[in-house]
């Protein structure tokens, strides 16, 4: 039997590899057949057989499309400390590099277990010992991420006090590293799942007032990306600088938009960018990079003008993270704009080099 499951969850995992060689697939398929026997046995809280857990955490790892030493990581993270493999058998298996990311995730996974029982220093001692793992490699830190994340993904089996506890560690810690990574999908979701499980009652009335309105913003949106399109398709100037573009709807999620109400004292009703789309830009390539570099912003700047013909800006409003990008290299023009039945809209503009 457990032949079959075992290779149930691999086809589930392998379609997510499809970028890596198939040597490099090869070797993931190696780590999953050395986890699922290491795990053999053990269970989850919920019933569910253990490796399902590690299996989840390689395919959040390959949807970021992590290296195969990244991924074989995640399916092993949990084999040192659960299964009493020993290092060096990692080494000998797997390469140097996989046995460091899962040591260093192992490492900063003991660190809060004993940052709990220990008061305030220990956890500034923590942090400190957890960014020392981030400049031995990263990678500890996005596979320990991606570990968190099912984590709360599941969280619905673990008692209440845990939960809050791990809500509130994955908002002070682990959602300000992904964003400081640069990893925005990731952020998200672990701040949405916390915040369902810290502030239950805000988290459901707010949920219930934003499905309320979904129909209505949702087809409010896809107006303005259809306004959007055709008047960039109908500008020959920028035709004429550019392979293609799209226009998509960006959702806002609940957690940052319950934190600006709380921050800033606002209503639902208040919030500018509860409606908010996003221009990706495809300049044509440009015969140096300077030349390259002078068109990407160009025709950036170009679409900020279109949009603020087609809507009203609202003073203040604008922000040029494109001629000063933020700390973490981020790159996009905001501005928010009274579009459609008087509501506010806020428009990102950037080229695909930007997004990446």
């Amino acid at each position: 039997a457990s032949v079959g499951a075992d290779l149930g969850l691999w086809n589930r995992l392998e379609p997510a590899l499809a970028y890596l060689a198939p040597e490099e697939r090869a070797k993931v398929r190696e780590a999953y057949r050395f986890a699922e026997e290491a795990h053999r046995g053990q269970l989850r809280r919920s019933g569910e057989p253990y490796i399902t857990h590690p299996v989840a955490v390689a395919e959040i790892l390959a949807g970021l499309q992590m290296d195969a030493d990244t991924v074989a990581a995640g399916l092993l993270h949990d084999t040192l400390e659960d299964c009493g493999v020993a290092p060096e058998e990692l080494e000998r298996r797997f390469g140097p590099t996989v046995r460091r990311i899962v040591e260093g995730e192992t490492k900063v996974s003991k660190l809060y277990k004993l940052a709990n029982l220990e008061g305030e220093e220990r956890r500034a001692e923590d942090l400190r010992q957890m960014f020392i793992a981030m400049a031995e490699d990263v990678r500890i830190i996005i596979v320990k991420l991606a570990d968190r994340l099912h984590n709360l993904r599941t969280l619905e089996h673990m008692p209440p006090e845990k939960q809050k506890r791990i809500a509130q560690e994955t908002l002070e810690i682990y959602a300000p590293l992904a964003h400081r990574l640069g990893m925005g999908q990731l952020k998200w979701e672990l701040e949405d799942l916390s915040f369902r499980y810290l502030h239950p009652e805000a988290f459901a009335s707010l949920s219930a007032r934003i499905q309320a309105t979904q129909e209505a913003r949702e087809r409010l949106i896809q107006k303005a990306i259809h306004l959007l399109q055709e008047t960039l398709a109908r500008d020959e100037l920028l035709q004429s600088q550019l392979q293609g573009f799209e226009v998509t709807g960006r959702p806002k999620h609940l957690y940052s938009i319950w934190k600006k109400m709380e921050r800033e004292g606002k209503t639902l009703e208040q919030i500018y960018d509860l409606l908010a789309v996003r221009v990706i830009l495809d300049p044509k390539p440009a015969p140096t990079r300077e030349s390259q570099a002078l068109r990407e912003k160009q025709v950036c700047y170009h679409v900020l003008g279109l949009v603020h013909a087609l809507w009203q800006p609202i003073p203040g409003r604008v922000k040029d993270y494109i001629a000063v990008p933020k700390p973490n290299g981020y790159q996009s023009l905001h501005t928010t704009v009274i579009a459609l039945e008087g509501l506010p809209l806020e428009v990102q503009i950037r080229t695909r080099e930007m997004h990446r």
